[in-house]
């Protein structure tokens, strides 16, 4: 997969696109502070819902991401490898190379009207965050919510952002209408453990403020507590601040997913680790040495700990990687989906 399965039409021959292959559509730098060092390479994408691979554990079927790379620049992220795919490099390129669809919006009311299209449930936020920084100069999602709202599609979301708050309405009207869920992924509390591994990401109070706004409008809003970070982030002080905070904020759920350091993520994480904490490198090489999760003995203690704490604080612990709903007016059945382009994007 190349640029070419990603825009419709041609640049103009010699524009700075023309790096990146015949179809990027724009490229562009944005001298703002907020965005300082990110290009956004703007294309028209063919197709905007995406079958998740049947290998993969992510518990569900379609998704939906409007940009690729993620001004985030979390150490740890899984999707790193994606940018490969596009002869772009997985590091910092990752945090500053920035994949655009401009169509998304129109593109997937498109989607959702064809006649393949059965109305399963569109999980966002799983590959990059739609809410990411890049989100408040393109206004992608409010396009995206609507579409949703008016096929009264159901769909999750999952951010670390807190511009979602600028879309509660929409939430609000969808939720009138279908399943909606909404998550926020904090895996820590730790300020100067954040600073390091999510330097692009609102601080985790920020995340927390977005946990509470959420519920002064009677939204439920589960927390996915991720990444649990070995060594740095699993001490039982740490893991019981943590839970204590996202339910002191009012979440409904905590699910805690342990880091896992897959290609391109692995080799991005290891070479932090070792500028920032070089005597943990072997007890990572130890831990990791069979793939890229931990050993599920040390899974199995993390999601313990948690799921205890969770009860002395009075939440409970959500389905692995579901997103927590807003309760509509109306509920929608069960459905599959198959949409007419499957292209992975």
């Amino acid at each position: 997969m190349r640029w070419e399965n990603l825009a419709e039409q041609p640049v103009r021959p010699g524009s700075d696109a023309a790096l990146f292959g015949a179809d990027a559509v724009v490229t562009r730098t944005v001298d703002t502070p907020e965005f300082r060092g990110i290009t956004f390479h703007e294309i028209r994408a063919r197709s905007i819902v995406n079958r998740v691979p049947g290998a993969s554990r992510m518990p569900f079927t379609w998704t939906v991401n409007p940009y690729r790379g993620c001004s985030h620049a979390c150490v740890y992220c899984f999707a790193r490898k994606t940018h490969s795919y596009l002869d772009l490099d997985t590091g910092l390129g990752f945090d500053s190379q920035i994949v655009v669809k401009t169509n998304a919006p129109e593109l997937l009311r498109r989607e959702l009207g064809g006649p393949r299209w059965r109305g399963g449930h569109i999980a966002m936020g799983t590959n990059v965050d739609c809410y990411q920084r890049a989100e408040g100069r393109y206004r992608l999602m409010p396009g995206i919510i609507e579409a949703l709202r008016d096929h009264a599609n159901p769909f999750s979301i999952l951010t670390k952002g807190t511009l979602i708050l600028r879309d509660l309405d929409l939430l609000t009207e969808a939720a009138a209408v279908t399943d909606v869920g909404i998550s926020v992924s904090a895996g820590f509390t730790d300020r100067e453990l954040w600073r390091t591994v999510e330097p692009g990401t609102p601080a985790p109070e920020r995340r927390l403020d977005v946990i509470r706004a959420l519920a002064e409008r009677g939204i439920d809003c589960g927390v996915l507590m991720a990444p649990v970070i070995p060594y740095l982030g699993d001490h039982p002080d740490q893991l019981r601040a943590t839970v204590r905070a996202i339910a002191e904020a009012g979440a409904t759920s905590v699910t805690p997913l342990v880091l896992h350091l897959r290609p391109g993520a692995r080799e991005w994480y290891f070479q932090w680790l070792i500028e920032h904490h070089p005597h943990l490198v072997p007890h990572y090489e130890r831990l990791y040495a069979s793939g890229a999760y931990a050993p599920k003995s040390y899974q199995r203690r993390i999601t313990g700990q948690v799921h205890e704490l969770a009860r002395e604080y009075g939440i409970g612990p959500g389905r692995s990687g579901a997103a927590r709903r807003i309760r509509p007016e109306r509920e929608t059945g069960p459905a599959t989906a198959e949409p007419e382009q499957l292209t992975l994007l």
